[in-house]
């Protein structure tokens, strides 16, 4: 696309696949569940316009970046090790400015804490702060508050979630994943495979097309869902790791963007963490918490022009 690079870099004992394009300071762009660097495709060529240079992974377990068989090496300090390693490569000793939605702003929050100084700023989309909880793991409490049938719940059994998804077709399981504008919470009961509809037709959205679509799923069948997976199957063992954090701020600049209509601004109690100031408690430096009217989960593909704006407003006064 339009001059972006393609290379492999051997970052933390794995080949790592990155995007890049333009000179200047660097933005890392970490990408979410069911998606890649192709998320950011729009990100990358506004901001290397605007004298940045954008690089955007594939994280461990997806596109062409490897993807280890041992389903435990996929928590986040294997992740944010992965990303130190890149930095090591790309950018030396220098911070660089983070963008990540979804599981990659998870991600994100993970590297701020345990690495805040190669951070110069942060742009997360989507998934606020999440503090830990020392009373309780975080797959006991999704159960808790929405049923086994939640889709983090049903995504810990390894194989099975893979099988359903192998019967109803990767185009389609992405197209209904990628297309979803509900903000209830996501529900996949057992027996009711995600995107088996018969043969009801998914409009793609203005945002979305058949060749991004096709782009995705290529990945998606040659890699499989399961590295992305596992990330899920990992948050129990991030919570075990990461005891010693438990209470400690997110001391950088944060941006955070989050549309009104996204299934995780009305799960988890993020809404009233947001509006009850407990997440500024968490991250000192939130500098500005935007709700964007009419926006659903996949912000930074449906709003790409609005999303790259926010995050240029941003990052140049750093």
């Amino acid at each position: 696309m339009e001059g972006i690079e393609h290379r492999t870099v051997n970052v933390n004992g794995i080949n790592m696949h990155i995007a890049e394009k333009g000179q200047g300071p660097i933005i890392l762009f970490l990408h979410g569940f069911p998606e890649l660097w192709y998320s950011w495709r729009h990100q990358i060529l506004a901001l290397s316009s605007l004298g940045y240079r954008a690089v955007a992974p594939d994280l461990r377990g997806y596109g062409d970046t490897d993807a280890p068989a041992d389903p435990t090496s996929y928590t986040s300090l294997h992740v944010v090790g992965d990303l130190i390693a890149l930095l090591n490569v790309i950018a030396a000793e220098e911070k660089v400015f983070v963008v990540g939605h979804d599981w990659g702003a998870l991600i994100a929050w993970s590297l701020c804490l345990y690495r805040p100084d190669r951070v110069k700023a942060l742009v997360n989309l989507s998934v606020a702060f999440m503090p830990r909880n020392p009373q309780m793991k975080l797959v006991d409490s999704f159960r808790a508050m929405y049923g086994d049938d939640y889709y983090i719940c049903r995504f810990q059994e390894p194989g099975e979630v893979e099988a359903e998804f192998a019967q109803v077709g990767t185009a389609r399981v992405l197209k209904t994943m990628l297309t979803s504008r509900s903000p209830r919470p996501f529900i996949l009961p057992k027996g009711k495979r995600l995107g088996d509809s018969g043969d009801t037709q998914i409009i793609l959205p203005s945002w979305l097309t058949e060749e991004d679509i096709n782009y995705y799923a290529s990945k998606f069948d040659q890699k499989g869902f399961t590295g992305g997976l596992n990330y899920y199957r990992n948050m129990d063992l991030n919570w075990e790791l990461t005891a010693a954090w438990t209470g400690v701020q997110v001391k950088v600049p944060v941006k955070y963007i989050v549309g009104d209509l996204d299934l995780v601004y009305h799960s988890f109690g993020t809404k009233e963490y947001i509006q009850s100031g407990e997440f500024k408690k968490d991250v000192p430096f939130l500098q500005e918490a935007v709700v964007m009217e009419g926006a659903a989960h996949f912000i930074n593909q449906e709003k790409p022009d609005e999303i790259s704006k926010h995050i240029y407003d941003f990052i140049q006064k750093f």
